[in-house]
């Protein structure tokens, strides 16, 4: 059976465009088979878990009933908690941007009612609801239901659960009786199946069954995130654990290509897959992936059906997953062969909440880690040169090695340790010239003022860039704060910038791939004559 594409459903060219927009291949199984269903006007109950792309399998079919025109109420969702009801009208919103004239607006406890009233009074068709909160509006006559023609209850079974049924029970009978009723919910409870009896009319059932799944084998991290410090912590990631190849998975195309040419852009051996490849691209990506020419495979979950390969030593969830059957699947690319493997999550604000509903879902714990510092990166990667020295040392025969080292002992003034170290420090190469931070004194005098380092950028103001760039590019890639940053000097061709001297190592390392203006470039120590 062919698989279904967005455009097969008949949808509104503007909203197609916002789906482009947002970079989704294709629909979920529970989009593949609600959208028809609520799209044809009959009631539906669909049984789908949170993070299966509900929101959209209900949203789209809403969006293309909505009349633009008509600035009266005409359709509302309820939602058992806040931080729900705020995340379906984000997703909405975003599916309706190319809409111009529909208005969605979420209602809820803890926000003061008169700044709900006064958006409602301008004119709404759609509003996300809690059932307390749509309650209140509906005895203040804020809310009113002359020309409702649909009702969805979203995650049904957890307003019961919260003693929502009076209120959702009230506010269905106050609903005009000739309306759409769509209900979805994880489980079917008896409360529920009286709901549809008393309120549905020959209600269709959607159910996507999810297999029982469990990931064996891999040690499973999360990291709390904002969005723009991501790609810096993914390399401070790939470089402490130093996979032999790894897979980061996006939820878009766009994410895909942008990952990708940053991470070119920092010296990673990286590549790109995702649907608008050709087939002699993908074959070459993976061609390169499977030889270990590429250590680096970026994909999207559609994109990335069918890779096989015994040798993934980690997964990173740049984006977290849209279906929380997906993060099996992406996670379970690793951890093959009896090897175990290692997975990690980057969470951003209220992600962290499907988080749980992951870890609940595949009855796994995911542990929260710190975001590692470039101390931590250093450590780490000698952790696991000393492991593979212990290996060599258990299973090689080294007696030959021995004699070199001790004819070098004899006939020079060196001791055992020192050769160890020196070989060490060959052995660390390129990564430890670039990470271990240099000591303070280290950097001696760079013509500064007294606690702080003169950094040397080559971009001046020819190249446009004004100080505000370089203290955002300064604190933005560190992570100092710009009130900490001194004095910015602007020239021609290149810039002076001060940096607190217990800083200033963690400064050139963030600073060493960045980009200014759209142009790459070079930070060292100043020489202190300038």
């Amino acid at each position: 059976m062919d698989t279904v594409k967005f455009e097969d459903l008949g949808l509104d060219t503007r909203i197609l465009r916002a789906i482009t927009e947002m970079g989704f291949e294709e629909p979920s199984p529970i989009q593949a088979k609600a959208i028809p269903e609520v799209m044809s006007g009959r009631d539906v109950i669909g049984q789908a878990q949170t993070g299966t792309g509900k929101t959209a399998a209900f949203g789209i079919p809403l969006l293309q009933k909505i009349d633009p025109k008509n600035r009266k109420l005409q359709a509302i969702v309820l939602c058992p908690t806040r931080e729900l009801a705020i995340q379906v009208a984000d997703e909405i919103r975003r599916l309706c941007k190319f809409m111009h004239g529909i208005k969605v607006l979420p209602v809820y406890g803890g926000q003061d009612i008169s700044i709900q009233i006064r958006s409602l009074k301008g004119g709404v068709q759609l509003v996300i609801g809690t059932p307390g909160r749509v309650m209140d509006h509906l005895r203040r006559h804020t809310l009113k239901f002359d020309e409702l023609h649909t009702i969805v209850l979203d995650e049904a079974d957890e307003m019961l659960n919260m003693g929502f049924r009076e209120d959702i029970e009230t506010i269905l009978k106050d609903a005009p009786q000739e309306r759409q009723t769509i209900l979805f919910s994880a489980t079917m409870p008896q409360p529920i199946l009286d709901i549809t009896r008393n309120y549905q009319k020959d209600a269709v059932m959607v159910r996507v069954v999810k297999k029982e799944l469990t990931v064996k084998n891999i040690d499973q991290y999360y990291y709390e995130v904002k969005q723009k410090n991501k790609e810096e912590v993914l390399s401070r990631l790939i470089d402490m654990y130093n996979p032999k190849l790894s897979l980061v998975f996006c939820n878009t195309k766009k994410r895909v290509d942008e990952l990708t040419e940053a991470l070119k852009g920092r010296g990673y051996f990286a590549e790109g897959l995702h649907g608008d490849l050709k087939q002699s691209q993908r074959d070459r990506v993976m061609k390169g992936f499977r030889t270990g020419k590429t250590e680096i495979l970026i994909a999207t979950d559609v994109a990335a059906r069918g890779i096989d390969v015994d040798d993934v030593e980690a997964v990173f969830n740049y984006d977290l997953p849209q279906d929380d059957e997906f993060y099996v699947h992406r996670i379970g690319r690793t951890g093959r062969a009896g090897r175990v493997g290692k997975a990690f999550t980057f969470v951003v604000g209220r992600e962290v909440y499907k988080l749980k509903d992951i870890q609940r879902y595949c009855k796994t714990k995911i542990y929260a880690q710190p975001v590692p510092s470039l101390n931590d990166v250093t450590a780490i990667r000698l952790e696991k040169v000393m492991e593979e020295i212990e290996e060599i040392i258990k299973n090689e025969d080294l007696r030959s090695m021995m004699r070199v080292i001790e004819r070098q002992i004899n006939e020079e003034d060196y001791t055992a340790m020192d050769i160890a170290a020196a070989f060490l420090k060959k052995y660390m190469g390129e990564f430890e010239q670039n990470t271990l931070p240099k000591r303070e004194d280290d950097f001696g005098d760079t013509g500064a003022e007294e606690g702080m380092v003169r950094l040397f950028i080559n971009i001046g103001k020819k190249q446009k860039v004004r100080p505000g760039d370089i203290l955002g590019a300064v604190a933005g890639e560190s992570g100092i704060p710009g009130k900490l940053v001194g004095t910015i000097d602007m020239y021609d061709k290149y810039t002076f910038v001060e940096v607190p001297r217990e800083n200033a190592a963690d400064v050139l390392r963030a600073m060493k791939n960045t980009k200014i203006k759209g142009k790459s470039i070079n930070v060292e120590p100043a020489n202190g004559r300038m």
